[in-house]
Formats: structure tokens, C-alpha cells, sequence
């Protein structure tokens, strides 16, 4: 009788094989099956951050047309930032500050330090790009954008994720377009609110998302209803197109993956590479 053995000589042929070798065949063992309603919220992330980019582009245009003044953006995005701040204790009770040993001053510091840096060189990131094409300026902008998108931390256990390449190409994008606008105010002031929208807002997000699910989904849908609205008033038909690409991610995305989970067929048997599972680590002291 054959063996699966290779320390015995046998008189079969040494790729022979019986009718026993594919009863331990298993199919998707490790499958993951997801449900409709949990895709379309996790695909919330990206919609998040497509709309957080949309945001920042149309402000841009706004103050590079004259239709935004510096100081009234300042003014928003500073009472905005205060009641996400007070938001972002109030969600866990302030569990997490406490957790990280961090004070309100610390914030406060932080904060004075960052906007006085910003807008003591903000005359230097005025005329950072001056030698540089505008047409260039913006194809580095669009490309710094796109891959802040892809690097992203969406929640996903990848090797592409990286927070920090995705928020420096973020930041270089917004000194590329800043440098671009009127005044070193102005460039100042598109920093800073660089800053709240690409690292403040999805911070919030994540607490949100973590802790209160049906706030997150309400904001997430304001949102992208803003900045639909806000885009609408430059562009009707980039509104459209927007509109199906958001749709797209957060409903069709979800139900393709849902029905290509149906074909998965991976196979896993006694073909498959031997796998460890003592544990080692004595040998290795």
C-alpha cells in the first residue's frame, strides 16, 4: 500500500499518488465572507477622503478667483477646528487623551507653534515656485493628490499604507498650489487648512468611526452632499461625475465584491507547503 512517506522505497513512481490524496482537499478554508451593509460602511473612508480632496481643490479655486477672502476661511476653519476638538473628547469622555498622557495646553502650544512658523514663512512659500511653470505647479499638485490617495491609511493591513508618505504629498500639494495664489496671506492661510483637513479631519474620523458609527455615517453623507454642492457651483457636469464616482464606491464597489466572493475556489490540501506551528523561540536564547 502507498504511503506519503519519503524515507521508505516504494515500487511506485515518485509522482504517484492514490485515490486517498484528494479526500483532503479543502476549499476556501481562510475564505472571509463580508455582508453588503458592512462593505458600504467601510467603503465611508474612502468617500471621506475623496470628498476632503474635492473640498480642498474647490477652496483653492475659490480664493484664487477672489470669491473667498483669507480671513474669512481662517475664521471657519478656526471655529471649525474648536468644535472638533470638543468633539473628538466628547465622543470617548476624553478616555483618550488621558490614555495618551497629553493636556490641553500641550494642544495649545502645538498649535501656536505650527501657525507661527507657518506664517513667518509664508513669504518664502509665496515665492517658493516662482521659477517653476503653472502648468507644472498644477500637475504636481494632481499628482502629490493622487498619491495621497493611494498611500492613505483606509484601515487596511497593506505594505502600500503609509500615513506619513500620504500626508507629506498632501502638504507638498498645498504649498504647490498656495504658492500660486495672490498673497503670502493667502498661501498662509491654505497651509493651515491644509493641515485641518488632511491630518485634524481624519483623525476625528477614525474616532468617530470607532465609537459612534451612526454619527460617522451622517457625517460621512453631509460630507459628500457639501462638497457635491460646492462643486456643483463650479462644474454641473464634475458634479455628475463626482456624484457616480462616489456612488460607485459605496454601493457597486461593495456589491462586485460581494458576488466575486461567490467564484472564489481556493484549493488547500497535502500539496501545500509545511506549515510550523510549535512554537520556537526556546532554541532561539
Amino acid at each position: 500500500r502507498w504511503q506519503k512517506v519519503l524515507y521508505e522505497r516504494q515500487p511506485f513512481p515518485d509522482n504517484y499518488v492514490d485515490q486517498r490524496f484528494l479526500e483532503e482537499l479543502r476549499k476556501n478554508v481562510h475564505a472571509r465572507q463580508y455582508r453588503y451593509r458592512a462593505v458600504v460602511f467601510q467603503s465611508g473612508a474612502v468617500v471621506q477622503q475623496l470628498c476632503s480632496v474635492c473640498v480642498f481643490v474647490l477652496t483653492w479655486w475659490y480664493m484664487d478667483a477672489g470669491m473667498l477672502s483669507p480671513q474669512g476661511l481662517f475664521g471657519a476653519a478656526l471655529v471649525s477646528s474648536l468644535l472638533g476638538y470638543v468633539l473628538f473628547d466628547a465622543v470617548d469622555g476624553g478616555a483618550g487623551r488621558w490614555a495618551s498622557g497629553r493636556t490641553r495646553w500641550a494642544d495649545l502650544k502645538s498649535t501656536l507653534v505650527f501657525a507661527a512658523f507657518t506664517y513667518g514663512f509664508s513669504p518664502v512659500l509665496k515665492t517658493l515656485t516662482e521659477s517653476i511653470s503653472t502648468d507644472t505647479i498644477y500637475a504636481m499638485s494632481a499628482l502629490m493628490l493622487l498619491g495621497h490617495l493611494i498611500f492613505f491609511d483606509y484601515g487596511a493591513n497593506a505594505a502600500i499604507v503609509s500615513s506619513t508618505l500620504s500626508l507629506n504629498m498632501a502638504i507638498f500639494a498645498s504649498v504647490c498650489l498656495a504658492s500660486r495664489l495672490p498673497r503670502s496671506l493667502h498661501a498662509f492661510v491654505m497651509v493651515t487648512f491644509a493641515m485641518q483637513i488632511f491630518a485634524l479631519w481624519p483623525m476625528l474620523q477614525k474616532k468617530l468611526k470607532a465609537r459612534t458609527p451612526r454619527c460617522y455615517v451622517g457625517v460621512t453623507v453631509l460630507f459628500a452632499l457639501a462638497a457635491l454642492v460646492g462643486l456643483a457651483t463650479v462644474s454641473s457636469v464634475g458634479a455628475v461625475l463626482f456624484a457616480s464616482l462616489l456612488l460607485a464606491i459605496s454601493c457597486l464597489c461593495p456589491y462586485c465584491l460581494i458576488r466575486l466572493q461567490l467564484l472564489k475556489d481556493n484549493i488547500h490540501g497535502p500539496w501545500d507547503e509545511a506549515e510550523i506551528k510549535e512554537d520556537l523561540s526556546r532554541f532561539l536564547m
